[in-house]
């Protein structure tokens, strides 16, 4: 029925009523005069017809850009996010693909270096960035407090690990902050941005022996923020 209903009826009758009048005409049945006057009706009929859809067609397409302009306004009207909360769920899977992401110079600020006695932690936030052949190279601003987990844990799988040429050696300074966040410039854009995170609940779990990211915010290249964590770290390694 749903097909039946989308035949182009009127122009089926046209044919049909054509169709007929040349066959009663072969008969004989009727005049040409008559067959004229038929063809002459279904020609008027067939122009209404087509000045109606032409005035239809015209209709929908006021309506189609009246929508089209709505659209641009509403979208004009958005703004990106600046930042993304990153929860557990994601968090492995974001943090890999930042580092997968990274291009240029990797800049690690006050990192937990106890969390990477985990080689599980290694492997899922810092080998994809040694591993990157985009990233050529990874410096951390460490409070010099963290030096002997620098050599504990950090140094020994990281000289175990491919592009380990790579990472510099750490720039120890005093860090109060409790911020911790790493910037790289990402593939797509070529522009700087961040993952953010808090020493302490709730943006870190704390256990007996280490404090392991829970949350942490993706900042975005076009949020001002960013521009404040370049000058930090910049502050930061110029002192240390």
């Amino acid at each position: 029925m749903k097909g039946m209903l989308r035949l182009d009826w009127d122009i089926i009758a046209g044919i049909a009523a054509a169709v007929l009048a040349i066959v009663m005409h072969l008969l004989h049945i009727v005049e040409v005069n008559v067959i004229f006057t038929i063809i002459l009706v279904l020609l008027a009929l067939l122009l209404f017809r087509d000045l109606r859809r032409e005035s239809h067609d015209e209709h929908v397409g006021c309506l189609v850009e009246r929508l089209k302009n709505t659209v641009d306004e509403v979208h004009g009207s958005l703004h990106p996010a600046e930042a993304v909360l990153i929860g557990p769920r994601q968090l492995r899977a974001e943090s890999r693909r930042f580092s997968e992401l990274a291009r240029g110079e990797m800049v690690w600020f006050n990192v937990c270096f106890l969390m990477f006695k985990s080689q599980e932690v290694f492997d899922l936030m810092l080998k994809p960035a040694l591993e990157n052949p985009q990233v050529t190279s990874i410096q951390f601003i460490a409070n010099t407090a963290e030096r002997t987990l620098w050599e504990q844990h950090m140094q020994p799988k990281i000289q175990a690990s491919s592009g380990h040429a790579k990472v510099r050696e750490p720039r120890w300074t005093a860090l109060p902050e409790t911020v911790s966040f790493i910037l790289a410039d990402v593939q797509q854009d070529g522009q700087t941005e961040a993952l953010l995170s808090f020493w302490g609940e709730p943006f870190m779990a704390r256990t007996t022996t280490q404090q392991v990211p829970r949350y942490i915010f993706r900042i975005h290249a076009h949020s001002d923020l960013v521009a404040r964590l370049v000058e930090l770290e910049r502050q930061h390694r110029m002192g240390g």
